[in-house]
């Protein structure tokens, strides 16, 4: 936005913007782009997925069929494949430390299943298996890349896709490789980062349903010859189907720069794959699970910056939604209907999330929420024209009244809100990371910002933190606790009537009643 990009030394270099034009399509962060080296149908005929499986010590062991207790649980990243983020699991309000971990460096988000966690180091490359009674380590493994999220736990195997264009799955007992394959075309590398990466990257936390598992690969559907979709079957790697999103649209024939609209264009960018359990979804985008994408809007988990991005931008937000309308103008419509925040939970009839009490333009160009932020000073009155962070409980809206809000929002834009609120209360942390455990929320994240000398340090969570505990029915905080440093964003889960979280400061701290 108003700079462009720049050609120099035979490339094309591609600065950080701070526009929402373009946003379900455009890349982020520095990038420099070279021309491709060969045609996209040159690259894509040379897909023989026959040599891109690799066999461990482990395959073959059996597959057990016995269902495990899941639900109390947390398998897979944010809970399950919706990524709803809440657990019927129950967790005490009265807790005390069981025990601490240090592993150092920056962690991933965190996966709890069958009396074990697991977490990433991430820019190690390293995957840590964690006893939960002891806070011991298990095992360790070392991949290839980094691994930004935690794996997926599936009947005694975890699986979890890595950025040097491989997905793995270990024996969950003792780490040892089952399979590994390949999804990225070929074996080329990048630096992204200060490291070398796979052209075609996967997010460490995959989707398993069943006996399979979907993940995907790619930086860009306009870059080196787009995504490629996967569903392999667990026990043995094989695939059962795959698909590439490219720049050529497969039902005109058009390439999809040609579908420009104002300041909105066709095209997909990565993320954690979801599914409600009839359809799969990546950002805005829908697949039938043959990975046949399908045309209808369907409400899911939604960010237009993908569930991974920490940066809190200030046009970009989560929401229980399909969709973000590009633009300077159109970005805070989304926001201002339906249930959007900083970050939500959900079950069947309520959304839970900390977020803006309302979207507004100002501060085109500020940066990191800046306004919003520092200007957070509670108690506000109910006619503030303020825009200030507030927790809140939302009724999830179904069928055709969503349908009808999302028309009003793209009718409307910034104008007005219909969302049906519950409870909305002020509190005294910036949230980072949510849990809902049964009836009770689990709020954590560094101070409210407001007249702190170092608001850097408290971003950044090293200036301690607050857990919070709230009924889920009143928004009423029922305790709260000090620590020494906060989590990582999303960096939580419950299980086993026990809290777990990964902190700043590259901690694993867990929490329950104590004996």
């Amino acid at each position: 936005c108003q700079y462009g990009v720049v050609p120099a030394y035979g490339l094309l270099y591609a600065p950080p913007h701070s526009c929402a034009c373009y946003i379900r399509a455009k890349l982020n962060g520095f990038n420099a782009l070279a021309p491709a080296a060969r045609s996209e149908e040159e690259s894509v005929s040379r897909r023989n997925f026959a040599d891109r499986l690799e066999k461990g010590p482990a395959f073959g062991d059996p597959f057990p069929q016995e269902k495990a207790p899941v639900e109390k649980w947390w398998p897979t990243y944010r809970h399950d494949a919706e990524r709803s983020g809440a657990t019927v699991s129950p967790l005490p309000t009265v807790m005390g430390s069981l025990w601490t971990l240090e592993l150092g460096g920056k962690l991933s988000a965190v996966t709890v299943a069958a009396g074990t966690l697991f977490v990433a180091r991430v820019d190690a490359f390293t995957l840590f298996a964690i006893d939960t009674d002891r806070g011991s380590v298990r095992w360790s493994f070392t991949a290839g890349g980094r691994i930004d999220s935690p794996p997926t736990w599936c009947k005694g195997r975890v699986i979890f896709g890595c950025a040097d264009g491989y997905v793995y799955c270990l024996r969950a007992r003792d780490g040892v490789l089952v399979w590994r394959f390949r999804a990225a075309p070929e074996e080329r590398r990048v630096v992204s980062y200060d490291r070398l990466e796979s052209a075609w990257p996967v997010s460490g936390s995959v989707l398993v349903l069943g006996d399979s598992v979907w993940f995907a690969a790619g930086r860009s559907s306009f870059l080196d010859g787009g995504i490629h979709l996967y569903r392999i079957r667990v026990p043995t790697g094989e695939i059962v189907s795959s698909a590439r999103l490219g720049r050529i649209d497969p039902r005109t024939g058009r390439d999809l720069e040609e579908t420009v609209r104002k300041m909105d264009m066709e095209g997909a960018l990565p993320d954690v794959l979801s599914s409600d359990g009839s359809s799969i979804f990546m950002r805005h985008k829908r697949f039938d699970f043959n990975l046949t994408e399908k045309p209808g809007a369907v409400p899911h988990l939604y960010s237009s910056v993908g569930l991974l991005d920490d940066s809190w931008w200030h046009r970009t937000y989560w929401q229980l939604g399909t969709t973000t309308w590009s633009g300077y103008g159109m970005w805070v419509g989304a926001g201002n209907w339906i249930p959007a925040g900083r970050i939500l939970v959900f079950n069947r009839s309520t959304v839970y999330g900390f977020g803006r009490n309302r979207y507004a333009q100002h501060g085109s160009h500020v940066g990191l929420d800046a306004r919003t932020i520092f200007h957070f000073r509670p108690p506000l009155h109910k006619g503030s024209r303020w825009v200030y962070y507030r927790l809140f409980a939302s009724e999830r809206p179904k069928g055709a009244e969503y349908e009808a809000l999302l028309r009003q929002a793209a009718r409307r834009g910034r104008a007005g809100g219909r969302k049906k609120y519950l409870w909305r209360e002020e509190v005294p942390l910036l949230v980072r990371a949510m849990v809902l455990a049964g009836d009770v929320l689990v709020l954590g994240g560094p101070p409210a910002l407001f007249g702190v000398p170092d608001p850097e340090a408290v971003l950044e969570g090293r200036a301690g933190g607050i857990l919070s505990l709230v009924s889920a029915s009143t928004g009423e905080e029922l305790a709260r606790y000090e620590l020494d440093e906060a989590p990582v964003f999303d960096g939580m889960a419950v299980a086993d009537g026990k809290l777990f979280a990964a902190t700043c400061g590259g901690r694993i701290l867990c929490f329950g009643r104590r004996r």
